[in-house]
């Protein structure tokens, strides 16, 4: 295994794992997302589509690790992702809430690192 590969199954497993977590805090209403959502304007009946589109994505990742044939699925869930995640941050800047900008920044940066490393694996 080169050293590509080894980043590549590290970190779209690591992408996969955080998007399951913040997707079960989503689902759980957990104190955090709760306050979270309500300060940059997302209605709590979101929450339970937000999380399905974060596991879809988590699942996308994971199959595209099974099989080189399903690697464009990974791709597609990768920019899933990175585009949920950039939406994200929009919402936090629109809302002006920055202090905790670098949760949906570290999500960010995690998808389009798994983006990157698929594409050129």
């Amino acid at each position: 295994m080169t050293g590509t590969q080894l980043a590549f199954l590290v970190v779209t497993l690591l992408t996969a794992a955080v998007n399951i977590a913040v997707a079960a805090a989503d689902l759980a209403g957990a104190r955090l997302v709760l306050a979270n959502s309500a300060e940059v304007g997302v209605p709590r009946s979101w929450l339970p589509r937000l999380a399905a589109l974060k596991l879809a994505g988590a699942a996308g990742l994971l199959l595209g690790l099974c099989d080189a044939a399903l690697r464009p699925l990974g791709t597609a869930a990768a920019c899933g992702l990175s585009l949920f995640y950039l939406g994200a941050l929009a919402f936090h800047l629109r809302a002006r809430v920055l202090y905790n900008l670098a949760f949906p920044g570290f999500y960010f940066t995690t998808a389009v690192a798994s983006l990157a490393l698929c594409v050129s694996s």
